[in-house]
């Protein structure tokens, strides 16, 4: 019973300490979207922090206005941030999002706002027997608790975030690798296609008595199947095997009864 009334008191004093909001949005292109907290009186911590979680290049443009229009923070094609500000005057604060600059991409944007009550006018039930000492330590020991989780809170969204970038570079690499993939493969269907139909012209050609034009496709058929080993033993090679075959095949033309120019 004794440990259940100390938790209640320790979540009542963190509440009383803090108010956030964290929420998940979905920014479209072209989109101007503002959130808005509200500063009680003067000298409160604001937080402010948000990160892009998926969507183009990670990027967004922010802005936090104050009371009477007071630009407090702004900035551009940011991935994340994370501030803490004073309020200096009491009243309605702005958090803003801008993806105008996107001509199509949407963007997760993961953001929390903030305020934090630094007053210590919030105090712990004191049970009759204790001294104000033992009721110290146990607030500190609260506060302490109280910073540890919200800095694994923050790193739990750091990981988070740097899951979602890099999943997203992960999906964009294998697109790209299928695309390629794709290519490639039809690449090499309309080249084994080319060559078929050349050869069969080159055959069709020969019974016609047609050589003298066909030599040409035929020359250029050896050509094709010669490039492609150019890295391995260089251009200059690939001309000695392509006139070295043609020089072979002339006798072919002959051997056909080609008739030859007068002169």
């Amino acid at each position: 019973m004794r440990l259940y009334l100390i938790l209640i008191s320790l979540i009542g004093y963190v509440c009383c300490l803090s108010s956030a909001t964290a929420l998940t949005y979905k920014l479209h292109a072209h989109e101007f979207a503002c959130f808005f907290a509200h500063a009680p009186e003067k000298g409160l911590k604001l937080a402010f922090y948000f990160a892009v979680q998926s969507g183009g290049s990670f990027d967004v443009d922010y802005s936090v206005v104050g009371p009477g229009e007071k630009t407090i923070l702004e900035g551009t094609r940011e991935r994340q941030g994370d501030y803490v500000f004073t309020a200096k005057e009491p009243g309605e604060h702005r958090f803003c999002f801008n993806n105008e600059m996107s001509t199509f991409a949407e963007k997760m944007v993961d953001f929390e706002i903030s305020v934090e009550n630094e007053s210590k006018d919030a105090k712990l039930p004191s049970k009759q027997g204790t001294s104000p000492e033992q009721t110290s330590a146990l607030e500190e020991s609260i506060l302490k608790v109280s910073r540890d989780l919200s800095t694994i809170n923050r790193n739990q969204k750091y990981f988070r975030t740097r899951e979602n970038r890099n999943m997203s570079t992960v999906k964009s690499t294998e697109n790209r690798i299928f695309n390629f993939s794709v290519m490639e493969s039809l690449l090499m269907i309309s080249m084994a296609g080319l060559q078929v139909f050349i050869v069969r012209f080159f055959f069709q050609g020969a019974r016609k008595g047609q050589i003298p034009t066909q030599l040409l496709l035929a020359n250029l058929l050896i050509f094709l199947d010669l490039y492609q080993y150019q890295p391995r033993f260089g251009i200059n090679k690939v001309h000695e095997g392509v006139n070295s075959l043609v020089v072979q095949v002339v006798p072919l033309g002959k051997m056909a009864n080609i008739p030859s120019n007068p002169g």
